[in-house]
C-alpha cells in the first residue's frame, strides 16, 4: 500500500525549522534585555568605524593618491590570470596545443610583471 502523505516529512521539518526560529527569536528578545542592562555609552562608542580607521571629520571628497588606482588596477590584472588559470587545470589532460597556450598566457603575465616591478610600481615606501 502506497504511503498517502508523501509529504509529511517535509512538514514536519517545515514546521520544526519555524517552530526552532521563532523560538530562538522570542527567547533573545526575553533575555537579551534582561543581560544587556541599559548604560549610557561614551560617544565614541557610537561613532562609525571600519576597518580599524576612524571616521575622518573633513571633506568626504578628499583626493586619494594614484598608487591606490594603480595597486587596485594591478590587483585585477593579476587576479585574472587565476580565473583563467583554474578552469584551464580543471580541464588540462596532456594536450600540447593547450599547454603551450598557457604557457605563452603566463609569459606574457610574466613580462607584464617583470615591467611593473621594474617601474616600481609594487614598491609601498615610494
Amino acid at each position: 500500500m502506497p504511503n498517502p502523505t508523501p509529504f509529511l516529512p517535509v512538514l514536519v521539518l517545515l514546521l520544526l525549522a519555524l517552530t526552532v526560529g521563532i523560538g530562538i527569536l522570542w527567547v533573545s528578545g526575553w533575555l537579551l534585555p534582561r543581560l544587556l542592562k541599559p548604560n549610557n555609552p561614551k560617544p565614541e562608542k557610537l561613532t562609525p568605524y571600519e576597518c580599524g580607521v576612524p571616521m575622518f571629520q573633513e571633506n568626504a571628497r578628499r583626493r586619494y593618491s594614484v598608487k591606490f588606482y594603480l595597486v587596485a588596477v594591478l590587483f585585477i590584472l593579476f587576479d585574472v590570470e587565476a580565473a583563467f588559470l583554474l578552469p584551464w587545470a580543471v580541464q588540462y589532460k596532456s594536450n600540447l596545443p593547450s599547454f603551450l597556450a598557457m604557457l605563452a598566457f603566463l609569459a606574457t603575465l610574466l613580462v607584464g610583471y617583470i615591467y611593473v616591478w621594474g617601474k616600481g610600481a609594487l614598491d609601498w615606501e615610494r
